[in-house]
């Protein structure tokens, strides 16, 4: 189990580098110069590129920022002067994780609570129902979700705030906008595993001894059904991530999603980096904890590595 645990942290550093690669080398490919403005000349901003390394060759300039890499230093803002990115990130990432969790929690519940009423329910009109909601649920894009939630409870009916998130009503609207997606992905994963694992000899036999359905439901079914939804955590927590750079937008959350999107608009090269570093780890962690805690759920997982 260690070496399986090592050999992912391997390829989750290799990943990570080759992202920090790729980022780097578009935001070279970006036209002009991050420090360039209308208030500075040529020859001012040939002094401030050389204070932040931008007159070097770009391979060199890469490997200046994986020596800093290493170091922990993931250097200084271009546009936010005197502030280092690592602070920006540490100021921004408290709204970005407390939506997330809030809609982590909620897709759990709803997703996996959806998925078992599902798989229980024996009539095929009331399944064709839930199914057409989940395929709208998948199939329509969080900004329009997102859209129509301010405009209906928030500007027309009034029923929830739309900016910020300063009390509890505000994460009701951005955490069903960023949540709808991944709470019908769920459903549909444990449906379906959930009425694979109801064919099983074990549970067969569950039945014959007289256990109860409540007993059965969660003692013998819905831990091995949850395997799959297991699996699904690492790429859910990516799209929460990833998700709340429209949200935050849309709801003028101050999280690291519109940090992400302001450091892309006005080129600050060093931001955007940090910010793709940072949530490319948090993605690698997150899918090594869903492999662990599957490995702990089910026995047969830890001891085929």
């Amino acid at each position: 189990m260690v070496k399986y645990v090592l050999q992912r942290l391997g390829i989750g550093l290799v990943t990570l580098f080759v992202l920090v690669a790729i980022t780097f080398t578009m935001t070279k490919l970006m036209p002009g110069s991050p420090l360039q403005s209308k208030n500075v000349t040529g020859a001012v901003l040939e002094k401030m590129e050389a204070k932040y390394g931008l007159d070097k060759p770009p391979v060199q300039q890469f490997f200046i920022y994986c020596a800093n890499l290493l170091r922990g230093d993931l250097g200084m803002s271009y546009k936010k002067v005197g502030t280092n990115v690592s602070d920006i990130i540490a100021n921004s990432i408290g709204p970005t994780m407390r939506l997330g969790l809030v809609t982590f929690c909620m897709t759990l519940v709803i997703g996996v609570g959806i998925g078992i009423l599902m798989a229980r329910t024996r009539s095929n009109f009331i399944k064709g129902i839930w199914l057409s909601g989940l395929t709208l649920g998948v199939s329509v894009p969080n900004f329009i979700i997102a859209l129509l939630l301010m405009i209906i409870f928030g500007v027309q009916l009034r029923w929830f705030p739309i900016l910020g998130l300063a009390t509890p009503m505000h994460f009701v609207l951005p955490a069903i906008a960023q949540g709808l997606y991944p709470i019908s992905a769920v459903a549909r994963l444990t449906q379906s595993s959930f009425e694979e694992v109801m064919k099983q000899d074990y549970v067969t036999m569950a039945r014959a001894k007289g256990l109860s359905a409540r007993v059965i439901t969660f003692r013998h079914i819905l831990k091995n059904a949850l395997l799959p939804v297991i699996t699904y955590m690492g790429p859910m927590v990516a799209f929460l991530l990833t998700g709340s750079v429209v949200i935050e937008n849309l709801y003028t959350i101050p999280g690291i999603g519109k940090e992400f999107v302001n450091a892309i608009t006005n080129h600050d090269y060093t931001l955007v980096m940090g910010i793709t570093i940072f949530i490319g780890g948090i993605i690698i962690v997150c899918n090594l904890l869903a492999d662990l805690i599957c490995s702990f759920v089910d026995p047969r997982i830890k001891n085929s590595r």
